[in-house]
């Protein structure tokens, strides 16, 4: 059994404000987030094409994840251990590992959706910070915010980030349990990355999009140092084969929603339809 999830994430902005804003994020947060030895090690980020949906960008990143886990996984992989994660992002859509899932009526019909607040669903207390609640929150830049009851039928600008996520652990005894285990932690990166995404609005907005590659190219050397230190050979980390994950994500104004559909690739190869059972699958 695929536990199946789509996340809708509203945000105050709009659909060019959060390209530029969701990379800022993903590139701040990611280095906020790693320590020595732990966190997202950039292993390629280059330009890619694509017959469908034009031209853009492939990134290749490796998430060590080896003491972040609970123990009853842990049991299960290997000591050093990371996650490949490979993308191609052709703004406003975005394909993550391996495959751009075309989902049929039926496993439409079966997924669970599930609204994502950025400002009164709760974040885990031990990354919450108090700049960072848009509850409260109010840009010098823009004057948005702060985001009050109610605030998706009475903001604008307001967009919608759709994220399709099909999570499968094929361990008898444990399958709930870890699907379950997964789908919350990517709520919770979900639910935390979008609220920093506004919450830093004043650090990005303005920004065109070759100074937030720049901004992301900088971090991304810091980030991959404090991973996997100065070139150290003895730094190295193993690669379960049989956890993989994919998908795509679409971003589209708030009244509008639309599954993303399968397409021919270019170089870099944007994924196919998988030949193997995938561990974890977002889309």
């Amino acid at each position: 059994m695929v536990l199946t999830k789509e996340y809708r994430i509203c945000m105050p902005l709009t659909v060019e404000e959060y390209q530029v804003g969701q990379l800022y994020m993903i590139a701040r947060h990611s280095h906020e987030q790693t320590d020595s030895g732990e966190g997202v090690e950039v292993v390629e980020n280059v330009a890619c094409e694509d017959p469908e949906h034009g031209k853009g960008q492939y990134t290749e990143k490796r998430i060590h994840l080896s003491s972040r886990l609970p123990y009853w996984i842990q049991s299960f992989i290997p000591k050093l251990f990371y996650v490949t994660e490979k993308a191609w992002n052709y703004y406003p859509f975005t394909i993550t590992e391996y495959t751009c899932l075309n989902l049929d009526p039926v496993s439409l019909n079966e997924r669970l959706i599930e609204f994502v607040d950025i400002a009164y669903d709760e974040v885990n207390p031990k990354h919450y910070k108090e700049e960072e609640d848009v509850r409260y929150f109010q840009s010098k830049k823009t004057g948005r915010g702060p985001l009050v009851e109610g605030w998706r039928e009475a903001v604008t600008p307001i967009m919608c980030s759709y994220k399709m996520v099909q999570v499968s652990f094929e361990v008898w005894g444990l399958q709930t349990k870890a699907e379950d285990l997964i789908q919350r932690s990517i709520r919770e990166i979900l639910l935390l990355g979008h609220r920093q995404a506004f919450a830093w609005i004043d650090e990005w907005y303005g920004m065109t999009l070759e100074d937030v590659r720049i901004y992301e190219k900088q971090m991304q050397h810091e980030t991959n140092t404090k991973v996997v230190g100065n070139g150290d050979p003895d730094v190295t980390a193993l690669k379960d084969e049989n956890a993989v994950h994919s998908g795509s994500d679409t971003i589209k104004p708030a009244s509008t929603s639309s599954t993303p559909t399968a397409h021919t690739p270019t170089t870099p190869n944007t994924p196919c339809t998988p030949k193997s059972k995938s561990w974890f699958s977002w889309s």
